[in-house]
């Protein structure tokens, strides 16, 4: 994670004030708080994403070191964004020249509003096949969505808590090689979230303790 995709997940534009930062994790905070919200995986990891990105960009904000590596990523940001927008507006755009153009840095263009419809409609369909434990279903619907919106890190995060939370189902039904194969998918999918790490290896625990 880097700063720009901090200020991303805080919903502010690259290099926003201190004050900015913590209203605005403030807002999002008391949004997504586990207390508020139940039983919501969504916004469990949600939460705990955005406590971790407003960290960091207050770190950094208090270090001098810290300014200079976000005035560097914003600026690659920007980079990243004129180039996609260069790149739309050109009726047969080079592909290759848009690839060299591209910096190491990793940035997710913000999504379209045809896609912020379908990620906010995807996301109440899932909300519900998961409150109705139709995990075979919630799989089928957030793969496409993954396709569809690729470059979304949430929707890889949800993707890999739906493929848990199936892994956890099969568990239950005893059905142990199953369980693996998805507890293993989920792992590959977010491969960074600590909490679901740790959720998953007391579930690997408990297949041990069933064989």
């Amino acid at each position: 994670m880097n700063a720009a995709d901090c200020y991303r997940l805080l919903s502010l534009k690259c290099g926003a004030s201190m004050a900015e930062v913590k209203a605005s994790y403030r807002r999002l905070a008391m949004q997504f708080h586990p207390d508020v919200n139940s039983g919501d995986r969504f916004a469990q990891a949600k939460f705990i994403e955005l406590t971790e990105a407003y960290k960091f960009l207050i770190s950094a904000i208090n270090s001098s070191t810290g300014t200079d590596e976000i005035s560097t990523s914003c600026r690659k940001a920007n980079v990243v964004s004129e180039t996609a927008e260069t790149a739309v507006s050109q009726q047969s755009p080079p592909t290759k020249k848009v690839i060299r153009k591209r910096p190491t840095v990793q940035f997710h263009p913000p999504l379209s509003e045809l896609e912020q419809q379908l990620k906010w409609s995807s996301y109440q369909n899932l909300q519900k096949l998961l409150k109705e434990r139709r995990f075979a279903r919630a799989i089928v619907l957030v793969e496409a969505l993954a396709q569809r919106i690729p470059q979304d890190p949430e929707v890889h995060q949800w993707q890999a808590i739906i493929y848990q939370q199936r892994g956890k189902q099969l568990l239950e039904e005893r059905q142990l090689d199953k369980a693996k194969i998805y507890l293993k998918k989920a792992l590959k999918t977010d491969p960074q979230n600590r909490s679901l790490w740790a959720e998953i290896k007391q579930d690997f625990h408990r297949i041990q303790q069933l064989l």
